[in-house]
This record gives structure tokens, sequence and C-alpha cells, in this order.
């Protein structure tokens, strides 16, 4: 899954006209609200979370908000439809509900620290869970950099019981190491992007099918592009991971399109969103 970044908000002011001279007004600067309210609507071809399909395969419809105040702190939801594997105890959409607090280490750089409780509303009792994260950014002329860590401790949904379907007895927490990194092409709305990641923790489904590494350790990456028109964003990337269809085999059939027994929603996949941001 996926956290919000949350967008600090500088206005610029236009100094009045002196009275005793004619002069140009000179930009100044205004103070940062005290609140900023941001947010996006997307359509995405197929839900990815850390390489893996949560939509089967299909369309999702997705949506955030978040709410900041000067000093840092934030709060947001960001939400999606699901299907196939991804309906955790029948869950048709997830939840994500995000709270953190952002701050500046330099001028290029920045520390933001928080946690997402994963919730799926209308699913069985027991399939959500909480994820504490710390993401360390940075940027450089026309590059971005992201290195983030995801930290989900042993929970009874993430197949910490030993009798899980496929859980092989295991009570281990979740750890997600990821880096991102973004080059805006110079004279172009395009922007290069590439992201890679690793999970590994608790092997198997819980007992609602809910894991965040469902084989126990694989790779995630993804190599894309963004094309930006005002505040609408066109990506198209290429996502993949290291899970073999040996390893998805033993998580059948829940882990397969249509959950029939056949097939991976792991496996390499051309990815197209479009998101409007306000």
């Amino acid at each position: 899954m996926k956290t919000i970044a949350t967008l600090a908000v500088l206005i610029a002011g236009i100094a009045p006209l002196s009275a005793a001279y004619a002069q140009d007004s000179q930009p100044q600067e205004q103070a940062t609200p005290d609140i900023t309210v941001s947010g996006s609507v997307a359509l995405t071809s197929d839900y990815r979370f850390r390489g893996v399909s949560q939509s089967d395969k299909d369309m999702a419809v997705q949506g955030g908000l978040t709410i900041s105040h000067k000093s840092g702190v934030y709060v947001g939801t960001w939400a999606s439809n699901l299907s196939g594997w991804g309906t955790f105890g029948g869950a048709n959409m997830e939840l994500d509900l995000i709270g953190g607090y952002k701050t500046k280490l330099s001028e290029h750089t920045a520390l933001d620290v928080g946690l997402t409780w994963y919730v799926y509303p209308g699913g069985a009792d027991n399939s959500d869970f909480a994820e504490p994260y710390v993401k360390l950014s940075g940027n450089a002329g026309r590059a971005s950099l992201t290195a983030g860590v995801a930290y989900a401790p042993r929970q009874y949904a993430l197949a910490n019981v030993s009798n899980a379907p496929n859980s092989r007895g295991q009570k281990q927490d979740n750890l997600y190491v990821w880096g991102d990194g973004a080059f805006a092409i110079a004279g172009t709305p395009l922007t290069a992007k590439a992201h890679l990641g690793h999970s590994s923790g608790n092997p198997g489904l819980g007992p609602n099918g809910t894991s965040v590494t469902p084989t126990g350790n694989y790779w995630d990456w993804s190599l894309g592009m963004d094309a930006t028109w005002h505040n609408l964003t066109l990506n198209v990337s290429y996502v993949d991971t290291s899970i073999s269809h040996a390893d998805a085999a033993l998580l059948q059939p829940n882990f397969s399109k249509g959950q029939d027994g056949t097939g991976s929603i792991a496996d390499g996949a051309v990815v197209a969103s479009l998101t409007a941001a306000f």
C-alpha cells in the first residue's frame, strides 16, 4: 500500500505601493497558513500495492485528503475500491487513516514520521492492521529521492495465529524498505520515475487473507513516466515483483486473478493512472 505525501504551501503577496513614491511594488512572502488542505482523485488500470494487485488486475478509483498544520503535524485519509485477493474478509474498499509529522531538516531535505491504519469497511473482523513509517526525502535540481521504512508488528490480521490459513505457524514482524527516484526532464512536462522496495516478514495469509509479505521475502519495482498538465498527471509504469509462479501457487486460490486457482496477481504489468490534484 500506499502512504499520502503532505504539501507545504507558500503564498506570495504583493507589498503595497508607497504613498510617497511612485515605485513598482515588490513581492513579499506571506506567512504560511496555519492549516492547509490538499487532496487528489485518481483512476488507475490496476491497484498495485507493493507490486501485488489489490483489484484483481482491474481498474480502481482512488482518492485522498490531507489536512496539515504549519507545525508539521498532519492527518489524512486515502481510499480505493478492491476486488479479488484485495477484498480481505469480504471488504470492497480499503480505507487508510493516516497521521504523522513532517519537518524540514535543511533547505532540500525533509523527515516524515507517521502511522497508517489500514481499514477494510464491511469486511470480516480482525482484517485491519497498523503500520508505522519513516520517510526521508531530498531534492537537488530536477532530481528528487525518497527513502522509507514501514514496520508492521505482529498482529492477528497478518497471520499472527498458528492456525491461520497458510500461515505455516509463523508469528513474525513485517518490514518494508523502499526507495523512490524522480527526474524532471527540462523543457517538457515529463518526469521519469523509478521505485524499488523489499518486503520481509510473516509468510502466508492471515485469517481473512490479509498480508503485507505473502511469500515472506520479495522485491517489487517499477519504472515509469509522469506527464503533467495543470493539476492533472498521467502516469504509465511497468510494475513487477520477484514473486515466482511457484511461490504464488502456494497461496492459491486466493493469490490469483478471479481466485480461480490459476495465474498470479504479482507478475509484471503495465499500469496507467490519471490523477487530479487539488
